[in-house]
């Protein structure tokens, strides 16, 4: 502390003693002020207004705090100087860790990618494996429609009355024989011949709705193969067939029309049925030469 002077007094000396031996001495800094996480310099010297201690006498005070923490830092690395040592040494074979922890690395990178192709192959088979699932199932449901449409024939065929290859020769030989026993018999009455004609004409009628039931079938049976290709093997192997029920069908169209025209007006109905019949198979020219031929 600075000594101050009284030049009014006789006894300077005791006078000063007696004043400052009053005044509080101010206690050591601690560390512990120091070592805030929010430290802040103004608001700790804030704190100092009651130490009774000169700025001065305050950085002096600091300066020996700072001096005695190096002090103390040096101390520490001098007695653990050694552990500083053996520390760098075992950092010198750090290289060979590093490597093998990179070798590592690029083993399990090459499993991953191992892994990855495994994945893409069994990705590609299984991409295979449905695109040959779809073609089986599109060509099951091809020969679905194979089988219903050989149904269908054989049913046609069955209606129709056309004769398979299996009985077309026992039918041959059914038709000589009735030919053969039909050969001696000859009828001078020939009115008589015309108006049996005439009988077995009207009681054989074509019935327009069965007509109408057998073209249906048939239609539906060549819009399917044309759906499935008619280049299809067993498709054309049914082409004889087809053409035979056409046939058949078309002299059905033409003994409707027939018996449609000898009714007169009465029948112009049926016969514009007939005509639509001949339309939906494409069988215009057909019809023309049916309506030419009753017209002579």
């Amino acid at each position: 502390m600075s000594k101050k002077y009284f030049p009014d007094s006789d006894d300077s000396g005791s006078d000063f003693d007696e004043n400052t031996t009053d005044l509080p001495f101010p206690k050591p800094l601690s560390r512990s002020s120091f070592l805030a996480p929010e430290f802040d310099p103004a608001q700790f010297l804030s704190t100092l207004t009651n130490r009774h201690q000169t700025l001065e006498d305050l950085r002096l005070e600091l300066r020996e705090l700072s001096q005695g923490l190096n002090k103390e830092l040096l101390d520490v690395v001098n007695e653990n100087y050694q552990d500083f040592l053996s520390l760098g040494g075992a950092l010198q074979g750090g290289e060979e860790k590093v490597e093998e922890i990179s070798v590592g690395l690029l083993g399990f990178q090459r499993e991953v990618t191992a892994i990855h192709a495994k994945v893409a192959a069994r990705k590609t088979e299984m991409e295979r494996l449905l695109q040959d699932k779809k073609a089986y199932r599109i060509k099951a449901n091809v020969g679905r429609s194979l089988l219903d449409i050989a149904e269908r024939i054989e049913e046609l065929e069955q209606r129709l009355m056309i004769a398979n290859a299996k009985n077309s020769n026992a039918l041959t030989t059914a038709s000589e024989d009735i030919e053969s026993d039909q050969e001696g018999f000859i009828s001078d009455n020939t009115e008589s011949e015309s108006d049996s004609e005439d009988e077995e004409d009207e009681s054989t009628i074509i019935s327009i709705k069965k007509l109408e039931g057998h073209l249906q079938k048939y239609l539906y049976i060549i819009s399917e193969a044309e759906r499935i290709g008619s280049d299809h093997p067993f498709l054309i192997g049914q082409q004889p067939r087809l053409e035979k029920i056409r046939s058949t069908l078309l002299l059905d169209l033409d003994t409707a029309l027939k018996q449609s025209r000898k009714g007169g007006n009465k029948d112009e109905a049926r016969t514009v049925k007939v005509l639509r019949f001949y339309d939906s198979l494409k069988a215009e020219s057909n019809a023309v030469s049916a309506l030419k031929q009753l017209s002579i």
